[in-house]
């Protein structure tokens, strides 16, 4: 077997990263989730989670709405069909490596 031919060449590097895979996870779990909600359950910071929502969502992994609750601004997100395809294919090669 060569080195090319190893599954981790088909890990997502996107969404690999810890904070970006911890994302993806709450996502795929929820149609659509409160920025807050996502940071208490990644626990990360707002500028970090902010940060790592605007890489997923430029690759067009994640949707952001944002809308407001009476005068407080609220900023959900979501995977889009290609984020939860990426995710499954994803969690595909990690199994793959691991061996399951």
């Amino acid at each position: 077997m060569s080195a090319v031919d190893h599954p981790r060449h088909g890990l997502n590097e996107l969404v690999h990263s810890p904070v970006r895979f911890s994302i993806m996870a709450a996502l795929a779990h929820a149609e659509m989730l409160d920025f807050k909600d996502i940071r208490d359950a990644i626990q990360v910071s707002d500028s970090v989670l902010s940060k790592q929502l605007s890489l997923l969502e430029k690759a067009g992994y994640v949707r952001i709405k944002k809308s407001f609750a009476g005068k407080m601004p609220r900023t959900s997100a979501s995977l889009t069909p290609d984020g939860r395809e990426a995710w499954a294919e994803h969690l595909r090669v990690l199994r793959e490596i691991a061996g399951g």
